[in-house]
């Protein structure tokens, strides 16, 4: 029990040693008492500090598009117009299935895909790293440039930004295929503040000398995820059509919004299926993580708030 300052004086005249022992229990309860309520204030500014940053979050858009809008002149010329106009921090990751698939035919490789999938032998993983990593991506980066848009086109292996491990086989051998580890999203967070504009192309590394292929779904995923923690992030994936359909073939039947709920229903009912099953997977994943909005639109439209979004 604490006693006060008098007391310990008396019981020190009285018995010395029981005063002494007092008095060591007034002090040890006085700096307790002190250690608290600095550990109040400290978690008090802490708090307020976390409150403020995430009051003060920049923006970003984290824009993912598929591969015949980049692979075609005239709905890439369209995109990177569309993108350019994008105001504050961007990113931009790319597909290019159709480029590779095309190159493999003229080399004679043979394509082998397995539920979407592509399976990537050496082979194959030679003409998807030209594919992607050269032919597609610079081309990107050079329209951007043409446009004013200080882009730089990166893969997984660039920098250390994205390490995969390559898939286990299971059922299937997808081969050199990667599933993301690790995002250096520090180093991707200073290269956007430098005012340097990311394309990313669909490929990972192990860090043991080996290029992986690695869904670029995946990749604008992962991303957005890791730089939600520097940025207020919208997550876009980009395709031919404007969202998220109520009937595949009524190119209007748009699901403006979708939760949790709707989702797992229209996924029972066969409404929603193949690749799109996965896409809005990535996107819930993306939304535990803290990217604020996720949505799922047509690439023509990325300033006309149409779409499908995803919460």
């Amino acid at each position: 029990r604490l006693m006060p300052d008098k007391a310990v004086g008396e019981a020190r005249t009285r018995d010395p040693q029981l005063g002494k022992l007092m008095l060591y229990q007034l002090s040890y309860y006085r700096i307790a008492s002190a250690n608290v309520y600095k550990s109040f204030f400290f978690l008090v500014t802490l708090a307020r500090k976390f409150y403020k940053k995430e009051l003060s979050m920049e923006k970003l858009v984290l824009i993912k598009v598929g591969g015949k809008i980049v692979e075609e002149e005239e709905t890439l010329r369209q995109l990177l117009n569309d993108f350019a106009a994008i105001e504050g921090y961007k990113v931009l990751v790319h597909g290019g299935g159709r480029s590779a698939t095309k190159l493999a035919a003229q080399l004679g490789i043979e394509s082998k895909m397995v539920n979407g999938r592509r399976i990537t032998d050496a082979e194959t993983l030679k003409v998807v790293t030209m594919v992607y990593g050269g032919l597609v991506n610079k081309n990107i980066v050079a329209g951007l440039q043409a446009l004013g848009v200080n882009a730089l086109g990166l893969t997984g292996a660039d920098m250390n930004l994205m390490r995969s491990d390559k898939r286990p086989v299971k059922d299937v051998d997808y081969g050199f295929v990667g599933d993301v580890k690790e995002v250096n999203a520090d180093l991707l967070a200073s290269l956007i503040h430098q005012g340097i504009v990311p394309v990313l192309a669909p490929l990972t590394h192990d860090k043991q000398g080996h290029m992986l292929n690695t869904n670029a779904d995946t990749i604008a995923g992962e991303a957005a995820k890791a730089l939600a923690k520097h940025f207020e992030v919208t997550l876009m994936f980009c395709f031919e059509k404007k969202g998220v359909l109520l009937d595949e073939n009524d190119d209007e039947s748009v699901i403006p919004e979708i939760d949790r709920i709707a989702f797992k229903g229209y996924v029972e009912q066969g409404i929603i299926q193949g690749g799109m099953i996965p896409k809005l997977e990535n996107a819930y994943q993306a939304i535990d993580a803290g990217v604020k909005q996720v949505i799922i639109t047509q690439a023509s439209e990325i300033h006309q708030g149409k779409g499908t979004r995803v919460f």
